[in-house]
């Protein structure tokens, strides 16, 4: 008979036996038994071993009241320590997000395009640069032309994109665009001439569809539409080589769907010389003559076309220049932007930058966070939030200089910059539609859709980098206060920088406070702010828009700041166009305005609520025609004219590829009836 082998009940001190067994300690079995006591002292040893260690760090923090990093001595990089009043209080490491950045030893991705885009290899940067005195209007005469569309079969195409490739919605995205052998884009010219000008747009932000030479020194253009549309045509960006010095040439664009433009009001084209850049110095600046914007006799879809047409003189002969609508600021000059604040030590002790979201062809959806480190656990969360945002339409490129000029304020080492960042945390999403600004969108996303539309959507995946911001700031506001909410956009039917607020007429005790921060915004920028051209109605088309989904979130002083593509009409700068320097200015004063608004002295708010009430009395005195004594029910009185400064009703809907899919389910539908 064999001898039954003993064995243990418990699990543990069986795991624990076999554990000792495997390095030499227990080599006999009859010492089995024995494993519980030796199990519970060694259990004990270890235990009481830990609680005076405990016991003598906790006693040396309350003697010696310790500041040091304690984190820095423990184990595990998930428990951080925190002291209130000489005592630790532990808690969790919050958890990293999905995406990070943390130095530059982690590049940037590339930038992604839509696979039927095709790219150039050329790398595009342009220098900045302000001109030594504030650039004029163009001055009408009353003699411009208005030369009318040759047609398809007058002149000579000189550059063309064919857009029969292009698919009816978005499919997928590559680093580079597609990988087709490039065809020569002027491949369709019919017996070009030497002469002809060189155009070039298949970069990033370029939106030129075709060039035609209807004369010696005359082109017409075509721009591309958003993609996925055939709508939006306001932004343009190409460049152009060959040229002649001395030589007037004529370039009219024929496409423009906007009735009014501001070129209407004195506003010139941009131009960019390589050449000037090298030997002088000089980056964009105004130019062009004999201007005119008009309608003209084509339509598209029913409706009516426009075209601006300008001449001008290039500087040097053979030179590589560009053309634009605004200042370009593309996807890439963001990187390159954010590449430094991550280098630099310094800035990047309290500016951290993650990914928020990928957008629908992958690019990077990027977000700063940006505060003072330091500080105990309860003061950082007991922060007042600020978010910002810029460049939701991808075309408003004077956008993006508002917010370098915000982040070039807050990421510096002035006392007011370090007071910003002792005060509030930042949460800072600086191009919320990366896909539109790299194809040359004007208002859309890759969804054939305006974002600013959209931010009340449930489809995520189709417009991700609203739905994601959107998220964040449900979660900021379930944690914080946040104070304020600021998207910046470009406007291209009014002059000055001014905002759209949100008003509200159900709580009497709030009336008017969301026209102080606008006010003062005014008194720190006179001559390129106007109170007067700020709105607060909340219309029903606008329901979708940032402005409003986050003022309905409970973000009390909710606002577009919106900056015109021309100049200012107001004090000294009267009839002068708006350099970079002065689209940079406008992030620096909202920082100025931003502490202004939140001074625990808030003498120059009440003395703003003063102002405010007066001017509108003045108001409801000229719209009732007789004065009155008190406010009170008067503020549903409608004062104000429209918001609109563009109409996006026509791609609110939903995105490109459902209404393809739901055409091809309607066509699939009739055919089973035909067959059957």
């Amino acid at each position: 008979m064999f001898k039954k082998k003993k064995t243990i009940d418990d699990p543990y001190e069986s795991l624990i036996l076999q554990h000792l067994k495997h390095y030499g300690l227990f080599l006999s079995t009859k010492m089995s038994s024995q494993i519980s006591f030796h199990v519970y002292s060694i259990c004990v040893c270890f235990g009481l071993y830990f609680y005076f260690l405990y016991l003598y760090l906790y006693f040396c923090c309350i003697y010696f009241e310790v500041s040091f990093n304690a984190e820095k001595y423990l184990r595990t990089k998930q428990l951080l320590i925190d002291f209130q009043g000489g005592r630790p209080i532990p808690r969790l490491k919050e958890p990293l997000d999905l995406f990070t950045i943390p130095s530059t030893s982690s590049p940037f991705q590339g930038v992604r395009w839509p696979v039927e885009c095709k790219v150039i290899c050329d790398k595009i940067r342009h220098i900045e640069w302000d001109p030594p005195e504030p650039e004029p209007f163009y001055q009408q005469t009353g003699f411009e032309r208005t030369p009318m569309p040759a047609g398809k079969e007058r002149g000579n195409t000189v550059y063309c994109i064919d857009s029969a490739a292009e698919a009816p919605y978005f499919t997928r995205s590559r680093v580079g665009g597609g990988r087709e052998p490039k065809r020569n884009s002027a491949s369709c010219t019919n017996n070009q001439e030497t002469s002809s000008l060189s155009f070039e747009s298949r970069f990033e932000s370029g939106n030129l569809q075709k060039a035609v030479q209807v004369g010696l020194y005359d082109y017409e253009l075509t721009l591309r539409h958003d993609m996925y549309t055939t709508k939006h045509t306001q932004w343009f960006y190409f460049r152009v080589r060959n040229m002649k010095a001395g030589v007037t040439y004529r370039f009219t664009i024929i496409n423009l769907m906007k009735s009014s433009s501001l070129y209407e009001a004195g506003m010139r084209p941009l131009l960019y010389s390589e050449l000037a850049a090298w030997l002088k110095g000089e980056g964009w600046c105004r130019d062009g003559s004999n201007i005119r914007y008009y309608r003209n006799l084509c339509e598209n879809e029913g409706t009516a076309l426009y075209s601006l047409t300008w001449t001008m003189q290039f500087p040097y002969e053979n030179d590589t220049c560009y053309l634009a609508h605004c200042y370009p600021y593309t996807y890439s000059d963001l990187q390159h932007y954010l590449r430094g604040v991550i280098s630099d030590s310094v800035r990047a002790a309290y500016c951290k930058v993650r990914v928020l979201c990928r957008s629908l062809a992958g690019n990077a959806v990027y977000v700063l966070t940006i505060t003072a480190p330091g500080a105990t656990w309860k003061e950082r969360r007991n922060k007042q939030a600020v978010v910002v945002t810029a460049r939701v339409h991808p075309g408003e490129t004077n956008g993006s200089w508002m917010m370098q000029g915000f982040l070039d304020f807050l990421l510096g080492d002035s006392l007011d910059a370090r007071l910003l960042r002792e005060t509030f945390v930042f949460k800072v999403v600086p191009m919320l539609n990366p896909d539109g600004v790299v194809v040359g969108n004007y208002r859309c996303s890759l969804a054939g859709c305006d974002l600013n539309r959209n931010y009340r959507t449930l489809l995520r995946d189709s417009f991700p980098c609203v739905w994601y911001t959107r998220n964040m700031v449900k979660k900021l506001v379930a944690e914080r206060e946040v104070v304020l909410y600021c998207d910046f956009h470009g406007h291209s039917r009014k002059n000055n920088v001014f905002m759209y607020g949100c008003n509200d007429h159900k709580d009497a005790s709030l009336q008017l406070q969301e026209r102080i921060f606008p006010l003062m915004m005014s008194k720190n920028a006179q001559d390129k702010f106007s109170f007067r051209s700020c709105k607060f109605r909340m219309q029903r088309s606008k329901e979708g828009t940032g402005r409003i989904v986050m003022w309905r979130l409970g973000i009390r002083n909710s606002y577009t700041m919106e900056s015109t593509f021309g100049g200012s009409t107001l004090g000294s700068r009267k009839g002068t166009h708006f350099s970079m320097g002065d689209l940079k200015s406008m992030g620096y004063h909202f920082c100025d305005t931003l502490l202004d608004f939140c001074d625990p002295d808030q003498t120059k708010a009440e003395h703003c609520l003063a102002e405010l009430e007066a001017l509108l009395r003045q108001q409801i005195r000229q719209k009732l025609g007789r004065d009155v004594d008190s406010l009170e029910g008067l503020f549903d009185v409608d004062l104000e004219s429209s918001t609109s400064g563009s109409n996006s009703t026509e791609s609110d809907g939903l995105p490109a590829h459902l209404i393809n899919c739901a055409d091809q389910v309607q066509y699939t539908t009739k055919l089973m009836k035909y067959l059957l």
